[in-house]
């Protein structure tokens, strides 16, 4: 068994010293009795840029994959000439109350030039289908399936004719290709065919006359090339490439390689050779050995995954079948939740490396032509939740993809600044596809919404936060963030009804609900946000003393949150409608993931807070309800927390343990990963608080890996609800700040870079001033 292993502390005196003894924390596995039936029952494998879903089977296995530039579409500006000379008639009308004639007018006018006429963006689209093909294994014995995520292979077991068929498949990283292994426990018993196929018209498959099937066509209602090469290695027996399929027969072991590109280049460039690419790619990896391969993607992946590891108990229902402990989850199963903070984990180093496209709302993973919400990047909630647990939970490599399609997005964002608003800078609307669209669309009423690439910019304030990056804040972070905050300098505008004046944004929307605005809370809070952590990277950078002036002093006047007529925060500027349990809960932005509403240092607003949440409800999509653990956690109420991350698991989550908004959406995965790590761990404030939301039903557990805002890494133990130690190390030698459980007390560190600080409470005892702090 395959298990991820942890170093408890031992306390001598007060000197808490690394041992070498090693406990188990529960397989890692999601494991099943039988084949795939559906999609959302395969298994997905990935390295960020290939995908595969893996349904198992006897007498035929599939294996459907994706590539992530494989879009409908082409390159194209998706900004309306001319829309900025009726920005200031929307607002006329707004400020009016004049809502639906500006809804007529915005759609009219204000939004996106496609080539459809319908005001929508592109999709994401399948590669298509390997399928193995084995006579005479229809009937089979003790079938079961599983994905070890503590290796990332999945792999697939079974007796047929008396014989054992194993079969493992991975996405490697480093070899850049889709790897399935079959092997038998008697000589010559492997027998089968390949096929690849596609749901793209114009598509051929045909054997090269050597050793490979190679299958190439083109995207349907697009331009993208795309071609995809299949090889097997055998052991023993023989090989024969036809001209639909590859026969295997009486063969020992066999390992087949298929690897797949597109002719995607950038966002305006589709004119690359997939064939070059990927004889390149086979020919870098001709001489490896299948264990070769295996040891090469495990270790690669291995160095991500074992950053963080996590113990919250062990259960008597480990080994039953994971649909299964999904039906019965309870307080009696905490290795179920630990599995599915892993299981988070895991998806994102499989769908985000450096190199690849960020991770859209499937992840990688799509079979359908017309996937829901065309499985884009949809940025008022949902891209940002994918990103959540990338620094916190120490997979910050994973981030990079984000940033690089931030580059992208302020040029085709520049144009929307310029067209429909008059601004300098760049803006993006609540989503874009692979050809970068920014401008607003589908609906008026929803899709003019400009503060979606300025909540992308707080990705890359949390990135220098975590990491200390110099490098990366002076020359891709600041500039990036300057000139998203350059645009709502030119955006902003006064209020009319106020003596105060404050600055207000509109035309806009908080996502989703009561159509085309002036002033939503959400986009008030993401602002201020935006110009002050920028004004904050131009004083570490020591550079644009004027623009730090200029931000700081805007973001002071833009209008504040307020608290409405039932105790709640109010979600408008100039209206309310609190009653409702609408699954975006936008206006507590500031609660999370921003940091201007805390319970210690403004209680009023985070009670609004409790007040809206109870008003909301405690149901909602899966993403809905994953951003709800992170509220919780917020709120220090791990119980609540807690109660949110249960009933995700129970009725949001399908057998593969994909999130279920319903339909798949991946975000909710990413979601509950960091609502488990805020409840273990806390930085938003400046301080590292252990164990600030921990839940009743986690008395005793152990988390190591996490990392901490300044640079720190985090290792906590805690025993019947409260904190035993806790090793802080030092990656930059800031200060540490440091608060445990629910404490007033905040102590702080000196430190040094490289070096730990150790907590330890001894209960009933004094410590030891040189070797911790009680607390």
């Amino acid at each position: 068994m395959n298990t991820q292993k942890y170093r408890p502390w031992i306390v001598l005196g007060f000197l808490i010293v690394p041992t070498t003894a090693s406990a188990e924390v529960g397989p890692l596995k999601l494991q099943y009795d039988r084949p795939a039936a559906e999609w959302v029952e395969a298994l997905p494998i990935g390295n960020g840029r290939l995908g595969a879903m893996v349904f198992g089977g006897t007498g035929s296995a599939r294996f459907q994959f994706n590539d992530d530039t494989l879009f409908s579409g082409k390159p194209h500006d998706y900004a309306h000439p001319g829309a900025v000379k009726y920005l200031p008639v929307l607002r006329q009308l707004l400020f009016e109350g004049k809502q639906e004639e500006a809804h007529q007018l915005g759609n009219k006018e204000f939004m996106s030039i496609n080539t459809h006429g319908d005001n929508r963006q592109e999709a994401y689209q399948p590669f298509g289908d390997l399928v193995l093909d084995f006579p005479d294994h229809e009937q089979f014995d003790s079938y079961r399936r599983e994905l070890d995520i503590n290796s990332a292979i999945a792999s697939e077991e079974y007796v047929a004719n008396g014989v054992t068929y194993r079969r493992e498949s991975f996405v490697s990283y480093p070899d850049n290709a889709i790897v399935v292994r079959i092997e038998a426990n008697r000589p010559g018993a492997i027998t089968c065919r390949a096929s690849l196929s596609s749901p793209h018209r114009e598509t051929i498959v045909q054997g090269d006359g050597n050793d490979r099937l190679i299958m190439a066509g083109r995207v349907e209602n697009g331009e993208t090339r795309f071609e995809a090469r299949l090889i097997v290695r055998a052991t023993a027996g023989s090989v024969r490439v036809t001209d639909s399929n590859i026969e295997l027969a009486d063969a020992d072991a066999a390992t087949w390689i298929l690897v797949g590109a597109s002719s995607f280049v950038n966002f305006r460039d589709i004119s690359g050779d997939p064939s070059t690419r990927n004889i390149e790619t086979l020919d870098r990896i001709r001489k490896k050995t299948y264990d070769k391969l295996r040891a090469d993607h495990v270790a690669d992946y291995q160095k991500l995954f074992h950053r963080v590891v996590l113990d919250l108990g062990h259960s008597d229902q480990e080994n039953l079948p994971t649909d299964t402990r999904l039906e019965h989850f309870g307080p009696e199963d905490p290795q179920l939740a630990a599995l599915f903070f892993q299981y988070g984990r895991y998806l994102l180093i499989a769908s985000s490396r450096p190199g690849s496209q960020p991770a859209n709302l499937q992840g990688i993973w799509n079979e359908s032509k017309t996937p829901p919400w065309e499985s884009k990047w949809t940025i008022n909630i949902n891209t940002q939740m994918n990103y959540w647990p990338a620094e916190m939970t120490n997979l910050s490599e994973c981030h990079a993809p984000l940033f690089n399609v931030l580059k992208d997005l302020s040029q085709s964002g520049a144009r929307v600044a310029e067209e429909h608003y008059g601004a300098r800078g760049w803006v993006v609307h609540h989503n874009f596809d692979l050809w970068r669209g920014a401008a607003p669309i589908n609906s008026a009423d929803h899709g003019i919404w400009v503060t979606g690439g300025a909540w992308l910019c707080q990705h890359l304030w949390w990135h220098y936060q975590y990491t200390g990056d110099r490098e990366f804040l002076a020359n891709t972070a600041y500039p990036l963030m300057r000139d998203a905050a350059l645009f709502f300098v030119d955006y902003l505008v006064e209020d009319p009804t106020s003596d105060e004046k404050w600055l207000i944004s509109g035309p806009s929307n908080s996502p989703e609900r009561e159509g085309l605005v002036m002033g939503p809370t959400m986009d008030h809070q993401i602002i201020r946000h935006l110009l002050t952590s920028t004004a904050e990277a131009a004083k570490e950078l020591d550079i644009d003393p004027e623009l730090q002036q200029q931000f700081s002093g805007m973001a002071a006047r833009i209008a504040p949150n307020q608290i409405g007529s039932q105790g709640q925060l109010k979600e408008w500027h100039y209206m309310e409608s609190p009653h409702t349990t609408h699954r975006h809960v936008s206006h507590l932005w500031g609660l999370h993931p921003g940091n201007e509403i805390d319970p210690r240092s403004t209680p009023e607003l985070a009670e609004a807070c409790r007040v809206t949440l109870r008003l909301r409800g405690d149901g909602g999509t899966g993403w809905s309800k994953a951003w709800k653990i992170n509220f919780w956690a917020r709120l220090l109420d791990g119980n609540h927390a807690y109660k949110m991350l249960a009933e995700a698991l129970r009725g949001n989550t399908y057998p593969n343990l994909f999130d279920a908004h319903p339909p798949f959406q991946i975000d909710g995965n990413f979601g509950a990963t960091a609502g488990i790590a805020e409840m273990l761990l806390q930085s938003h404030l400046g301080e590292i608080h252990l164990l600030p939301a921990l839940p009743s039903a986690w008395p005793s557990g152990t988390v190591q890996g996490l990392r901490a805002r300044g640079g720190f890494e985090v290792d906590i133990h805690w025993a019947d609800g409260k904190l035993v130690h806790a090793k802080i190390q030092s990656l930059l030698g800031n200060p540490a700040k440091v608060r445990v459980a629910n404490e007033n007390k905040v102590r702080t560190f000196s430190t040094e870079r490289g070096k730990s600080v150790i907590i330890s409470v001894a209960h009933g005892a004094p410590p030891s001033p040189k070797r911790s702090c009680s607390f």
